[in-house]
């Protein structure tokens, strides 16, 4: 197949990360032809200038009303001229080789859907780089974001994603959940008789401009989002996704028996959490991200683990349907 990429990029009210993202595809070693769709989605603070500092970079430049991420990225899609989308998140710089690797990739062993790991650049805060870090390891999220050694088959996520022409036309794209948008296109890729891989060097840097509140609030919808992916494609449902529910409440139960003198339990703990402390200091060389990686982590298990379990039950024993249970999770018709 004779690929033509297009990168699809939506953004809200984020012109100085499409700067920054623009930056690093004038930097791209890739050869050919290639074009930048950008979607303004219902933005106030347009990024109509900074497009325009870049006429070296093959912009096709689109407004339209909040609908979204995935609506705009279906936009994007609908208008693009190539027969292989890209779709990156505006917070996301590319390394100089990103594009070459996607496009050997295609060109070695084409598939239809594909998706690539995050990184942490040397820029990012500690905070960040800590953020990454429980969002891409092993010990934390099992690799289902890109780790090599994944549990399960890769789920692709939207900030760093390909889906080709065909797939897309044959799936209609994403759908008005959010977040959760693009394991739910994943699924009905699938299910469409298309399969996904991952692209291991075809990495992003993703900034994720979050702060601790934030993070949680993050992880938290990510819990309520997967109950209702179970419910949509209970073929996906996985007991794995209990875990963070089960650790929080292990051990709560932990530091409960310590008060009755029975210390084995939250020695377990102990163990993991020095494990991942180690871990994260092999991948970061920084003691101080470590430290925070620990936080982190139970940042993301308290709050992914909430909301799973609030979700599973009122999805599955209120009678009531997803989008009624949880509006702030679905983008409205327009």
């Amino acid at each position: 197949m004779d690929v033509k990429l297009s990168l699809i990029i939506p953004v809200y009210n984020r012109p100085d990360e499409i700067r920054e993202l623009l930056e690093s595809l004038t930097c791209q070693t890739f050869k050919h032809d290639y074009e930048v769709v950008i979607v303004e989605d219902g933005s106030t603070e347009s990024s109509s200038q900074v497009v325009k500092e870049f006429s070296n970079v093959p912009i096709s430049y689109y407004q339209k009303p909040n609908t979204g991420p995935g609506d705009s990225r279906n936009y994007g899609m609908a208008n693009a001229k190539g027969n292989y989308f890209v779709i990156l998140d505006s917070d996301c710089i590319l390394p100089t080789h990103y594009l070459e690797e996607v496009f050997q990739e295609l060109k070695k062993s084409f598939v239809h859907c594909f998706g690539g790991p995050d990184a942490a650049d040397s820029s990012f805060t500690n905070v960040q780089k800590a953020i990454n870090y429980v969002m891409t390891s092993f010990f934390t999220t099992g690799g289902i974001r890109g780790g090599k050694k994944a549990v399960g088959k890769f789920q692709p996520r939207s900030f760093n994603m390909g889906i080709s022409k065909e797939a897309f036309e044959k799936t209609g794209g994403f759908g008005r959940i959010h977040p959760g948008e693009d394991p739910d296109l994943t699924f009905r890729i699938w299910k469409a008789g298309y399969t996904s891989r991952l692209f291991p060097n075809a990495f992003v840097y993703h900034k994720r401009r979050i702060d601790w509140n934030k993070f949680f609030t993050q992880v938290n919808k990510f819990g309520m989002v997967r109950p209702i992916l179970n419910k949509w494609h209970p073929k996906t449902a996985r007991l794995t996704y209990w875990f963070p529910t089960f650790f929080m409440a292990g051990l709560i139960v932990s530091l409960a028996l310590v008060i009755f003198g029975v210390k084995l339990p939250i020695a377990v703990y102990g163990v993991y959490f020095l494990i991942l402390f180690l871990d994260s200091l092999g991948r970061t060389r920084s003691l101080q991200i470590a430290v925070l990686s620990i936080l982190a982590v139970l940042i993301q298990f308290s709050g992914y683990g909430y909301g799973f379990l609030k979700s599973s039950f009122l999805v599955n024993f209120s009678g009531k349907e997803p989008e009624t249970l949880f509006p702030k999770l679905f983008f409205k018709k327009v």
